[in-house]
């Protein structure tokens, strides 16, 4: 199968030239839709080849046409509405490509096409553009789109949010083909991070801690492990090791001191000790639970011990979930920065158990909303519409909506690594948005002041009002930042810094 063709189906007016013309602009592919192609090829518009020649014609046209634009890569297919009543079709777009039907209510699908000046070449329809007509020929179909990869129902979405979430489904469904991590709890699944050394699962869910140990077994099959939390985490890192230990792994837990200040040599000195005593190996595993502190530090153990153990996060912080779990940073402090040693290493897996979000010291919970909020403010605007949209349930931690935005954020992130892993291309750095002044501010305070998403929030109003200055930004969107980082309670500047 060529990965890199996207078929699109779907009835008429569900969006499939509008959205498949702006993913191939996205993505750099080329775009084709197979009526405009034959349209071409004979001089003729679809309603005169129906016009002149039987439906069985169009539908040999239609066959041979895909034939020949399977044969290069790269590529964006809309294709007509009864495409798929054409048996071969169905078996030449199964091996050639992935399928993404576009789905709309009837109601939205008549609206359209009402307002589509070209609608009157909408041939099986033979010009009644009724609820009643388009239900019926849709019914008839509907069992072939339901045969898609994927499904999107563009009702309520934009042209410009509809063809992100087919990016985002594109890439899923290219790394599930390639993986067997798409069968382990494929409900939980909110991306697959695809780098040099493989590709990664990020489970996001609430309640699936007690699940580590079995994934852990699946993915990694370790006979040891050893969990490094800190005095914050070390109720889960309790629950982490019952897991363990319940599917046959040996475990052994460290807990450090929490903070920015232990995240440094000192400590790693003290682990690497702790786990020569008890004679770690290789084919062992470590498992990070805890912040962002725990997760870089013990991250950066992992990859370092034995030149590299294998390492699986375990958020427990918000920040941490959105973030620094994900990209295989991993890094200590020295006294003169921060994160000034460390080293790519890149987990197994990263397993987000919602649930530990409940017992997050508000402070804590509410400086992890800057990382996300920057996801959305640097690289996506339907997810800081998200933000806007459901601040009020978010602050009040509404499992059900903080879970989906969580996924959502982390889907942000995890594109962005597996397209630019070692921050070479220009495209991860985009994560950093506000972290060169939010860095800056945490050091010269000792890390004793802010914590970091508080110091990363003031650094994106540094950053927006040096931006307006250079006219990259609109004084709007430095206002609508400003508003929305002050309604997570957010601050937008530093106080007592000279």
């Amino acid at each position: 199968m060529n990965k890199n063709i996207v078929f699109l189906t779907g009835f008429s007016g569900t969006g499939k030239t509008t959205v498949g013309r702006q993913v191939a602009k996205l993505l750099s592919w080329r775009f084709i839709d197979i009526d405009e192609e034959i349209s071409f090829d004979l001089g003729l518009d679809i309603s005169q080849v129906f016009a002149s020649q039987s439906e069985a014609t169009f539908r040999d046209l239609e066959h041979k046409k895909l034939l020949e634009v399977v044969a290069d890569d790269n590529l964006i297919i809309s294709t007509g509405g009864g495409i798929l009543t054409d048996e071969r079709n169905q078996t030449l777009m199964a091996k050639s490509g992935i399928t993404i039907c576009l789905e709309a209510s009837i109601d939205t699908i008549v609206n359209r096409l009402k307002q589509d000046v070209s609608s009157e070449i909408r041939p099986m329809l033979k010009g009644d553009l009724s609820a009643k007509s388009v239900s019926k020929l849709k019914t008839h179909r509907q069992h072939l789109y339901s045969q898609a990869d994927w499904t999107i129902h563009t009702d309520k979405l934009s042209g410009k949010t509809a063809a992100s979430e087919l990016v985002r489904a594109i890439h899923l469904i290219n790394q599930s083909h390639d993986t067997e991590i798409s069968t382990i709890a494929p409900e939980e699944l909110s991306s697959v991070v695809d780098t040099k050394n493989g590709k990664y699962p990020i489970w996001v869910a609430q309640g699936n801690l007690g699940q580590l140990g079995i994934r852990l077994k699946k993915v990694v099959n370790p006979s040891v492990g050893y969990v490094i939390t800190d005095q914050g985490a070390n109720k889960y890192a309790r629950e982490v090791q019952n897991s363990m230990e319940s599917s046959g792994i040996e475990s052994h837990s460290f807990t450090m001191e929490p903070g920015e200040e232990h995240k440094n040599l000192s400590t790693v000195e003290l682990i690497y000790t702790w786990l020569a005593e008890r004679k770690a190996e290789r084919s062992h595993v470590i498992v990070a639970v805890g912040g962002g502190v725990v997760g870089d530090l013990a991250g950066y153990v992992a990859a370092t011990y034995l030149r590299g153990l294998p390492v699986v996060h375990v958020p427990t912080t918000l920040l941490a979930m959105m973030d620094s779990s994900i990209g295989g940073k991993t890094g200590v402090d020295l006294m003169q920065g921060k994160n000034l040693v460390g080293s790519f290493h890149q987990p197994k897996f990263v397993l987000v158990d919602t649930n530990t979000l409940q017992t997050l010291p508000k402070r804590i919970l509410t400086e992890g909303w800057a990382e996300g909020l920057k996801h959305g403010l640097a690289l996506d605007k339907s997810l800081l519409e998200s933000f806007e949209k459901n601040a009020s349930n978010l602050k009040k931690l509404d499992l059900d909506v903080t879970t989906k935005l969580i996924k959502h954020s982390i889907s942000i992130k995890a594109e962005r690594v597996s397209e630019d892993e070692f921050e070479k291309l220009g495209k991860r750095i985009l994560l950093n948005y506000g972290h060169t002044i939010g860095h800056a501010i945490e050091s010269i305070t000792n890390y004793s002041s802010y914590l970091h998403g508080e110091a990363v929030s003031i650094g994106m109003m540094a950053a927006g009002h040096i931006s307006v200055g250079k006219n990259l930004l609109s004084s709007d969107d430095l206002i609508r930042q400003e508003t929305l980082l002050k309604t997570f309670n957010l601050p937008v500047q530093f106080k007592n810094l000279s």
